[in-house]
């Protein structure tokens, strides 16, 4: 089981591991603070040093209990010990984006009481679905104005492990429309943006919404009855 380091520490930038296992071009480590994809947020990109190698990854993904790296070039044996280094101007734009993202839900949820049905982000911009009847300008226009004043409030960001017993007892904890957790998840990660959200969630994050700087809504569309797409950009 690959243990997964940016769970706790979103600020990890190099670690040190063990190839536990070969497959191709790709490795299972025994630790990793490379960010596997999930939630709308892409996996992390970067380096794998050793003595006498140092190659890119270029993706991680999970299959079942590890964390598997894919590789752009030979990979190290089984058993070597290896440094792991993020992309991390890639990884911090994404940590932004992905708290403005939650900013975003916890104002709509909060003002309008709208459930999330769906997301994704890339470093710097992304999306979410609501479930909306109708969206026009003045609310997107309003929609901004509160997610930049609630930003400007320097809402710490907590993040917590939580049995899950005790994580479903918080009202109104899963903000999407269909609940992403199969029962076999016997733990549950919880972000909080202290005073405006509480949210089951697996990604990366900053630590204060100071850190996400200011946030554009650059466009919206309807993608149904009752569900209506968002579309923010971060500043550089």
């Amino acid at each position: 089981m690959t243990e997964q380091l940016y769970q706790t520490d979103s600020y990890l930038q190099k670690f040190d591991a063990i190839v536990t296992a070969t497959d191709g071009q790709a490795v299972a480590l025994d630790r990793t603070a490379f960010y596997p994809g999930g939630g709308g947020q892409p996996n992390d990109v970067g380096t794998l040093t050793w003595e006498g190698g140092s190659v890119r990854v270029i993706k991680a993904k999970r299959r079942g209990a590890d964390i598997w790296h894919t590789l752009q070039g030979d990979a190290p044996a089984e058993g070597t010990r290896v440094q792991g280094a993020l992309d991390w101007e890639r990884r911090y734009q994404l940590m932004r984006t992905h708290t403005a993202l939650h900013v975003l839900c916890g104002v709509v949820w909060r003002d309008y009481g709208a459930l999330v049905t769906g997301g994704n982000m890339e470093p710097l911009k992304g999306r979410m679905d609501f479930e909306f009847k109708t969206m026009h300008k003045e609310l997107v226009v309003e929609i901004e104005a509160t997610v930049n004043a609630e930003i400007g409030k320097d809402h710490p960001v907590r993040i917590a492990i939580l049995p899950r017993e005790e994580a479903f007892q918080i009202p109104d904890l899963i903000r999407t429309k269909i609940n992403l957790l199969p029962p076999q998840i016997k733990e549950v990660r919880t972000v909080e943006i202290v005073g405006l959200d509480l949210q089951a969630d697996g990604g990366t994050h900053v630590a204060n919404t100071s850190e996400v700087g200011r946030v554009r809504i650059v466009d919206y569309k309807s993608k149904g009855a009752i569900n209506k797409r968002i579309y923010l950009e971060l500043e550089a």
